[in-house]
């Protein structure tokens, strides 16, 4: 991969080079020692971002017609002046290392737009819903102009509390008959939207979406919302036929309105900067820890202690960790 200086790099992606984008993601999510020094220093030569912008998640089960619907949004949120960047997240891709660019194909209209930008990345094997970079994919993002991020996970769990710790707006996006199993989706992941939308509200599906709307309705009114103060919609759409997005576009502004006037952003900014820094911390210390070659071979022969049950897991982790304090305080 060819790099051209940092200061250049910095300079074209402020002037909205879409190229210049591409590259600098591309860098961040290289994992070639080389390739990280040079992302860090262009990481600190971008400027701050302020809060004109808005990050949101959009996270669902398979089939509830995410990239539909971001399709349809994005087209109503660019009618409206702003400039999208749609960061999604290829599950399929830790095995062969890339991304398959599936999202390309399935948001065509987006994707010919010059006002969006469309970045497939691997999972990389990542819990949470979202790259292992995605928080610097943001950062790239607003500092080439573009003020709607959207973060969309690869699919519905407990565990996308990652996702929402990086966006401003969490939209939960389900589908008519949903509310039959009310109890499949997670109550942590229920607790973390701001937005709910029910898809494919449509012909044969307009009733039992009904249903599934009434039933989330009832259900938030029992749940603490993330956001003090915030009531959560819960709204039927179908983003196939265009039907309730614009609606659902009104939602975000008025929370965005909200969560401005109530200085509810700037303090979220602040929890998602440092939630950022410890997520970089143990990243990076596991990173560490696995590639010392004591403690590589250690891990294995630990591994089948705790797997024929001669060693717990937490007295297995507890022994390692010794083990490599000791090394490092030896050397």
């Amino acid at each position: 991969m060819c790099v051209n200086s940092t200061a250049s790099l910095a300079a074209a992606i402020g002037n909205q080079d879409r190229r210049a984008l591409a590259q600098a993601i591309t860098l961040v999510e290289s994992g070639l020692k080389e390739h990280q020094a040079q992302a860090h220093e262009l990481l600190s030569k971008l400027p701050a971002c302020g809060q004109s912008s808005l990050r949101i998640g959009i996270t669902g089960p398979p089939g509830a017609g995410k990239s539909t619907f971001i399709e349809s949004l994005g087209g109503h949120m660019i009618d409206r002046g702003h400039s999208l960047a749609v960061l999604t997240v290829d599950p399929s891709s830790v095995i062969s290392g890339g991304s398959i660019l599936g999202d390309k194909t399935r948001m065509p209209q987006l994707s010919a737009s010059d006002k969006a930008f469309i970045r497939p990345s691997p999972s990389s094997g990542i819990e949470g819903g979202v790259g292992r970079f995605t928080r610097e994919a943001i950062a790239l993002c607003e500092a080439g102009g573009f003020d709607r991020v959207i973060v969309e996970t690869v699919g519905v769990g407990q565990s996308e509390l990652r996702a929402a710790q990086m966006t401003d707006l969490f939209v939960l996006l389900l589908v008519p008959g949903s509310g039959d199993q009310l109890q499949g989706i997670k109550r942590g992941v229920m607790e973390l939207a701001d937005l709910i939308l029910v898809n494919k509200s449509d012909g044969d599906l307009e009733q039992a979406a009904n249903r599934t709307v009434s039933e989330y309705a009832t259900a938030t009114g029992f749940l603490q919302a993330r956001t003090p103060g915030w009531k959560v919609p819960v709204l039927g759409m179908s983003a196939l036929d265009n039907v309730g997005v614009e609606e659902a576009l009104d939602q975000m502004e008025d929370f965005f309105a909200y969560v401005n006037d109530a200085a509810v952003l700037a303090s979220r900014r602040e929890v998602q900067a440092s939630d950022a820094m410890m997520q970089a911390l143990h990243e990076g210390l596991l990173e560490q820890f696995l590639k010392n070659p004591d403690i590589a071979s250690e891990v294995e022969r630990v591994r089948l202690d705790v797997v024929k049950g001669r060693m717990t897991s937490g007295l297995a982790a507890r022994q390692l960790i010794d083990q490599f304090t000791e090394d490092r305080g030896n050397s």
